[in-house]
């Protein structure tokens, strides 16, 4: 078969002639503040930058070809995503950007303005502001974990139709690494159990949508769908632990306890718009954490910054302390539709107040678990 040679769209052509003007944009982002800056005219960074639709993606041979290792590439996956289902996420809310899919592009910017996807290793420039500073790198713990919820979704919803009839898509990565899937094929081969949950989600978009059940009840139905699918992708991403050994205590520990409060949000049904996503990002450490970092009394790192980490911190601690107890009884506790709104109410008061009690988190978590 010939093989034409790969196209350069918009989005890849701009990304080559603007790189100069991208990378003075990062560094001046980073000087501005010691928190990471996530957001740019209200959307998630560069975003303007992005794919608005399949056909701007690479294309070899009429199969879609991202790269999942170009900043703009994976943050184009998400636009699209969102673009692809907005017109089914109507029981979200009124505004335009209400889909729990927003937060998962604002965590992809915290993690590029944060330096979190530069080569931990150093034996490259990827990611750094003396390479390619749209580079994502193998071998960053993040940039893994994030490919289980970026390419895994992308392709199950490019199966499922929702970026055309017939779509093929092939991600592309670089020479010698053979640890990442590529198509929807090979990713339902090496992990089953995620690819699965994201057809179902994808599969059961419609069906809740158009059903007659009362808005809170749909959107309750497709948080939970969501949750779960992104939750198993998250627990498949187990296949990245490794990397860890790349960064220091702190930033392992930080990463752990990150993981860990992925499974309140998750049980809460947390809606994660754009807005709401945005309170609880931008307070994450605007750089990757080193020895000697300890929460609340961080060097370099704001208030805001220093208060989450010790909020992460003690969930997570209290919960190892109790053998998992903690999370297993804020299970529990959201049993209905009911509770888990309140649990998102609990779930931004702990997070966004400084002072929050971890005794009163507690008696409320255990109160809650006991009406069930």
């Amino acid at each position: 078969m010939h093989l034409t040679p790969i196209r350069l769209c918009r989005l890849c052509s701009s990304a080559m002639l603007h790189q100069t003007v991208l990378g003075l944009l990062l560094a001046c982002a980073v000087s501005l503040s010691s928190s990471a800056v996530v957001l740019d005219n209200g959307l998630p960074m560069l975003w303007s930058q992005t794919a608005s639709q399949p056909s701007e993606l690479p294309i070899q041979n009429d199969v879609l070809m991202p790269n999942p290792w170009h900043f703009l590439n994976r943050m184009s996956l998400y636009r699209l995503l969102i673009a692809a289902t907005d017109p089914l996420m109507g029981s979200m809310g009124t505004g335009v950007a209400e889909s729990p899919f927003w937060g998962l592009p604002l965590q992809l910017a915290w993690m590029l303005t944060s330096g979190r996807l530069v080569d931990p290793t150093g034996t490259t420039t990827c990611g750094m502001e003396t390479g390619d500073t749209m580079c994502i790198s193998t071998e960053s713990w993040w940039a893994c974990e994030n490919y289980f919820v970026s390419v895994l979704p992308f392709l199950s919803a490019a199966q499922n139709g929702f970026m055309g009839d017939g779509v093929q898509v092939q991600m592309q990565v670089p020479d010698g690494v053979t640890e990442y899937c590529t198509t929807y094929a090979d990713c339902s081969t090496r992990f089953p159990v995620a690819m699965s949950k994201w057809d179902t989600f994808f599969q059961s978009l419609r069906g809740i949508s158009e059903s007659a059940d009362p808005d809170n009840v749909k959107k309750d139905n497709i948080l939970g769908l969501y949750w779960d699918a992104q939750m198993t992708s998250t627990t498949t991403s187990s296949a990245c632990d490794a990397k860890k050994g790349h960064y220091s205590a702190p930033e392992v520990s930080f990463a752990n306890a990150w993981l860990n409060s992925a499974e309140y949000v998750s049980a809460a049904h947390f809606q994660s718009s754009l807005e709401l996503a945005a309170k609880f990002i931008v307070p994450l450490p605007g750089r990757v954490l080193k020895e000697g970092d300890v929460a609340p009394n961080i060097e370099g790192l704001s208030q805001e910054e220093n208060s989450m980490l010790n909020t992460f911190s003690w969930l997570d601690s209290i919960n190892r302390v109790m053998g998992g107890t903690l999370v297993s009884v804020w299970r529990k506790g959201m049993c209905s539709v009911t509770t888990r709104e309140k649990g998102r109410d609990l779930l931004e008061q702990v997070m966004l107040t400084p002072a929050y009690s971890s005794i009163s988190f507690m008696g409320i978590v255990t109160s809650m678990a006991t009406e069930c």
